[in-house]
């Protein structure tokens, strides 16, 4: 009996564990650039006393989702969208260096280019900043183009480049803030030419019917390890009465 409590313990622990990554998923569903988090059952054998026979399971995280999300035409002048496996370079609020596919932008009153979370973008030189300006356009290649305040469109002057580098998905680690890092032993560099759609944004990359399936699937699951616990509860009790009985 013990043995069978013990099994569906601890599917309906993963159950649960497995419920939350899916929750996490489906709340991102809306949020640009995100990347959907990949989960798999793993065995964590039992460390203890008693035999070495025990066996619970967990859910590990098992990377990201790296299929590209649709793309959203918006004409807004700080909106951007990477292709290809093209990041876009941010800074940490510890000063390190990390990248997303959110290319929803913003500018503070100070002038500072940064993502909708707040961090700095980085130019090839650092955080860009920009000037007071009556325009302002991004262009494929990542240049950032101003007009200043007061003068003419002839007078169009280019104020920094994005930093954008190419990284393959298995290269890249999650971060627990979202936003991603390199793996071991590898350190993306900028990549010229056109890398970006302006004018445009790349949306969550979760499916919402999937998620939503996913999420029903596991509620059947857990609900059956908990019908599987009070099955053996009963079990359990109708055993005792036997031995109750007997004596």
């Amino acid at each position: 009996m013990d043995r069978s409590l013990y099994v569906a313990m601890s599917g309906a622990s993963r159950a649960l564990q497995a419920q939350a990554q899916i929750s996490h998923n489906l709340a991102h569903a809306s949020t640009v650039g995100f990347k959907g988090i990949l989960a798999n059952a793993q065995a964590a054998p039992v460390v203890g006393a008693g035999l070495p026979s025990r066996v619970n399971t967990q859910t590990v995280e098992a990377g990201f989702d790296a299929r590209p999300g649709a793309l959203m035409s918006t004409g807004r002048d700080l909106d951007i969208a990477l292709s290809g496996d093209n990041w876009l370079a941010v800074q940490t609020a510890d000063g390190a260096r990390a990248f997303t596919r959110a290319g929803d932008l913003q500018l503070t009153p100070l002038g500072q280019l940064t993502t909708a979370g707040g961090q700095p973008v980085l130019g090839e030189g650092g955080p860009i900043a920009v000037p007071p300006h009556s325009k302002l356009s991004i262009g494929a290649d990542g240049t950032v183009s101003v007009v200043p305040m007061g003068q003419g469109p002839e007078t169009q002057v280019n104020v920094g480049r994005l930093q954008i580098v190419e990284a393959p998905p298995e290269r890249l680690v999650r971060r627990m803030d979202g936003l991603f890092a390199p793996g071991a032993g590898f350190e993306p560099v900028p990549v010229p030419g056109q890398v970006l759609v302006s004018g445009a944004l790349e949306s969550s990359n979760v499916s919402l019917a999937e998620t939503l399936v996913a999420m029903i699937e596991n509620q059947r699951q857990f609900e059956m390890q908990i019908k599987a616990m009070h099955s053996a509860e009963e079990t359990a009790e109708q055993a005792a009465a036997l031995l109750r009985l007997g004596g």
